[in-house]
C-alpha cells in the first residue's frame, strides 16, 4: 500500500488499514521514530482495556523467572 505527501504534509491511510486498526476520524495517534523508519500508532480510546488479555498465551511466571536466572548469569 502506499500514501502521497501533500503540500500540507498529510497523508491518507489506506481504507484497509484503518478497518484492520480501527482507525476513524478523530482516532489519536502517536509517531515513534526510531532513527531508521517512522512507526504510525493508533491510541486505542481505552488503552487498559486495548491491553487486557494480551498476554493470556504467555505463562508470566515461566518468563520471570527465566529472565532472573539470565540476570544471575550476567552477573557472574
Amino acid at each position: 500500500m502506499e500514501s502521497v505527501m501533500t503540500r500540507k504534509g498529510q497523508v491518507v491511510v489506506p481504507v484497509a488499514l484503518r478497518r484492520k486498526y480501527g482507525i476513524a476520524a478523530g482516532t489519536r495517534v502517536v509517531w515513534i521514530d526510531t532513527g531508521t523508519v517512522i512507526k504510525l500508532i493508533p491510541i486505542p480510546k481505552d488503552p487498559v482495556a486495548a491491553l487486557r488479555g494480551c498476554s493470556e498465551e504467555e505463562d508470566l511466571t515461566m518468563s520471570l523467572l527465566r529472565d532472573r536466572k539470565e540476570d544471575k548469569k550476567l552477573e557472574g
